[in-house]
């Protein structure tokens, strides 16, 4: 006789309700996002704000490349569309960017893990990149004109964090069991 999903040991009409394996790790990752969000839209101050890095971008690549079974373009369609929400940009314009950097994190995600951090901190760079020309696209086709060349430097300042980024999300990683 089977049990409701997350049950088991059904034994004399008792159900033993046990979490389910990898239910902290799910929590981290949901978390994780949350933070990202939220890191996303804290104040900066003007001469700071253009250098924001691209939080949400680099915990989808995070996770897409050490867990990507468990996170992938569907996550990132749900987080690209709340980011959409978020920032007021053209709704589908950010789900579709993250869409297109979790396909290339996940289809590749073998060689990039391999590499050493610096070497994926230029991957990550290139798919950051790869997200701000797909939005500087779509923002000239809906006739918005393009920003100065700070457009550019989320790019850049998520490569230089991506060793720090990647030490410290590969901890909680550890800590919560996401495996």
């Amino acid at each position: 006789m089977a049990g409701p999903v997350g049950c088991r040991g059904l034994r004399h009409g008792h159900v033993a309700l046990t979490p389910r394996p990898g239910h902290s790790g799910t929590v981290a990752i949901c978390l994780s996002f949350v933070v990202a969000l939220i890191l996303t839209s804290v104040p900066l101050p003007a001469a700071l704000a253009a250098w924001r890095p691209s939080w949400v971008a680099m915990t989808l690549m995070f996770w897409c490349l050490v867990l990507p079974d468990r996170v992938g373009i569907g996550s990132a369609w749900v987080l690209g569309i709340l980011l959409d929400v978020q920032g007021g940009a053209l709704l589908g314009q950010n789900a579709l960017g993250l869409c297109i950097i979790a396909y290339l994190t996940l289809r590749l995600h073998k060689q990039i893990r391999v590499f050493p951090l610096l070497q994926q901190s230029v991957v990550i760079c290139f798919y950051l990149l790869l997200l701000e020309f797909f939005t500087l696209w779509v923002r000239g086709i809906t006739g918005v004109p393009p920003q100065h060349w700070t457009f550019w430097a989320p790019a850049a300042s998520s490569m230089l964090l991506w060793p720090l980024f990647f030490a410290t999300m590969n901890a909680v990683r550890h800590k919560y069991k996401a495996f």
